[in-house]
């Protein structure tokens, strides 16, 4: 049978103890006061020509007491301030502790703004090309672990740059703020979407499924992407080519996957007839 263990005994705060030993102290004081003044009186008896031998023995001891009890009230008063400067260092250590875990976590929030800030677009806050980058590396290992199909989708506005300059830059960025949006809104939760550049984006999609599943999910993006939208009291109405390579069967690895879906929405900017697989150019057409 297991022996149950004894509760912790817990310790009364610091505060509490140094306010009990005050309150012993002065009690101790008021002790050694009380023995003082009943010696004084015995000193006095013992002027008297008659008094017992018993008062004598009496006075001694409670001069001894008293001399006791002081001392005992000096070792108070020591352990008193002690206490006191104790205490003020463990309030002070507590506050320089706060301050420090404050610091702490602005640092940690600093570090993890600057993280950010280091991996996304500053106008969209999208993933920018180097996380988009990796994130491609990563899916492209998973797709060969478990026989996935990828799809990398390259995006660019038409006529973005004559919108810009009949409306302005303001209405410009608020374009690319809309589309980002729309973008992040049409897609699954494990994709990713990224401006790369300007007007241009590129869509990671992990577990596409066939071709003609790609292209559905794609041609809805670019029906949303088109409907027309109040920018800055601007109406707008965004055209979008799209272009798209799937892994296995257009590129073993990233950079020519990107190029492949490059070239795919060229075709695509070409042809305005929605988005355009690399599979679907003539071999003439294929980038080298």
């Amino acid at each position: 049978m297991t022996a149950s263990k004894k509760p912790r005994k817990k310790h009364a705060p610091l505060q509490q103890v140094r306010a009990q030993t005050e309150q012993v102290k002065d009690k101790v004081e008021a002790c050694a006061d009380e023995l003082s003044t009943v010696n004084e009186v015995l000193k006095d008896e013992l002027q008297d020509q008659s008094a017992s031998p018993n008062i004598e023995r009496a006075l001694t001891k409670s001069e001894d007491v008293e001399v006791k009890v002081q001392e005992c009230a000096d070792e108070l008063s020591a352990v008193t301030v002690a206490l006191s400067t104790e205490s003020d260092e463990r309030a002070q250590l507590g506050r320089e502790v706060k301050e420090l875990n404050k610091a702490l976590i602005a640092s940690k929030s600093q570090e993890k703004q600057t993280r950010f800030d280091a991996m996304h677009d500053p106008l969209t806050g999208l993933p920018n090309l180097t996380l988009f980058n990796d994130r491609l590396k990563q899916g492209l290992a998973q797709a060969r672990r478990h026989g996935w199909r990828l799809a990398v989708a390259f995006l660019d506005l038409d006529q973005f740059k004559s919108l810009n300059d009949t409306h302005g830059h303001d209405v410009g960025d608020g374009v690319l703020e809309l589309v980002a949006q729309r973008l992040k809104s049409g897609l699954r939760a494990g994709d990713t979407v990224c401006r790369r550049s300007g007007d241009e984006f590129l869509l990671l999609m992990l577990e596409a499924g066939n071709e003609q599943a790609v292209l559905r999910v794609l041609t809805t993006l670019g029906v949303a992407l088109t409907a027309p939208a109040d920018v800055k009291g601007v109406t707008v109405s965004i055209g979008v080519s799209i272009g798209v390579a799937l892994f296995p069967e257009d590129g073993p690895e990233a950079q020519l996957l990107l190029s492949h879906a490059d070239g795919a929405m060229y075709a695509a900017k070409r042809n305005r007839a929605g988005p355009v697989l690399f599979s679907q150019l003539p071999p003439a057409a294929s980038p080298a």
